[in-house]
């Protein structure tokens, strides 16, 4: 069966959704209708074509004055502000992609809603008045097929609680800090400038690890209710332009030793997680995971334990590209849930 799908905000997760729909081939079950952006769209065209990290688009990439042209399908573009003023409901669009960034509560999804969509979903984290925040591989079944808003969570959350959830469910776990060693982002300058809230945002990307501030405590919340208050969680930004690292550590409530703990996490990832969770002993850097579509790679060459019950675990994560297609994982199984 075939969707319709609206992308709203074509930044990097917005382009990264597109371009994984068409690598997948999956452009014959969510058909691309429209794209809003208020960017020009010759400049559209141009970052659809040519990526720094992820290369040329697969398919020819053209535009008609009015819409973007891959591979004989047509994709709308607007450039509109205000959802109120997107023609949804004329494309008969039955997912948005809220890929802005600009919204993240239920009354903003529904000026989307009253537009014609029948559902939107975030990419980030949102207010926790929608109907679901899922990640895909934990949670997915939580969402039903009246909701009408919900969330991908965020690429970290996506990253983590699959992890978290696996060392619970075989060790128990008393508490822990994360440290998300992330790639520099566009909310950051080349060289230092001014920033709208945080001054350590103000210094230049290509030169400095900056601290930042994170939700993905409050993420964390929100999916291991029962874990609640028990994680504090750091984030780093790093001179890097893509790939991320989660640094782990946990107390756990059982005795283990390294060997345990790799040998559940491979057959995770071998079996009930495959495709989702990945495990390796090669010695790699982060570029071995650019374009890398699982939502996190635990390597086991890092595994320590101190004490028998102090874990620390190092995961991989393409923060781009394994995000856009745990969207895409969300959508389908949305979509498929029968009204």
């Amino acid at each position: 069966m075939s969707y319709r799908i609206a992308i709203n905000g074509y930044g990097r997760i917005g382009q990264g959704v597109l371009r994984a729909i068409y690598q997948r081939g999956l452009q014959a079950e969510l058909q691309v209708v429209a794209i809003n952006e208020l960017s020009d769209l010759d400049t559209l065209t141009y970052l659809t074509r040519y990526d720094t990290t992820h290369g040329r688009f697969p398919c020819p990439v053209e535009n008609d004055g009015e819409a973007l042209l891959i591979n004989g399908d047509r994709i709308r573009v607007f450039s509109h502000a205000e959802p109120e003023q997107i023609p949804w409901g004329d494309l008969g669009v039955d997912l948005v992609l809220e890929c802005s960034g600009a919204f993240r509560t239920r009354a903003d999804a529904e000026r989307h809603l009253a537009s014609g969509a029948r559902r939107l979903l975030y990419s980030h984290p949102a207010q926790a008045d929608i109907d679901a925040t899922v990640v895909f591989g934990y949670n997915e079944a939580s969402l039903k097929a009246d909701h009408r808003i919900a969330s991908a969570a965020s690429c970290t959350t996506n990253c983590v609680v699959p992890v978290l959830d696996l060392l619970d469910r075989h060790f128990g776990i008393e508490n822990g800090v994360t440290t998300t060693i992330h790639s520099a982002m566009n909310d950051q300058p080349v060289i230092d400038s001014y920033h709208r809230s945080d001054l350590r945002l103000a210094r230049s990307a290509m030169q400095s690890i900056v601290p930042v501030d994170t939700g993905l405590g409050r993420g964390l919340d929100r999916l291991l209710p029962h874990l609640a208050g028990r994680f504090e969680c750091l984030h780093v930004r790093v001179p890097t332009i893509n790939v991320s690292l989660m640094d782990l550590s946990v107390n756990l409530r059982r005795d283990t030793d390294p060997a345990e703990v790799n040998a559940m996490l491979r057959e995770a990832a071998a079996n009930g997680l495959k495709g989702l969770l990945g495990y390796t002993e090669e010695p790699h850097a982060s570029m071995d995971f650019n374009t890398d579509p699982r939502s996190a790679v635990v390597d086991g060459t890092q595994t320590r334990i101190s004490q028998r019950r102090l874990l620390k675990l190092l995961c991989w994560f393409d923060n781009e590209w394994a995000f856009a297609n745990r969207m895409l994982d969300v959508s389908r199984y949305w979509l498929k849930l029968k009204d």
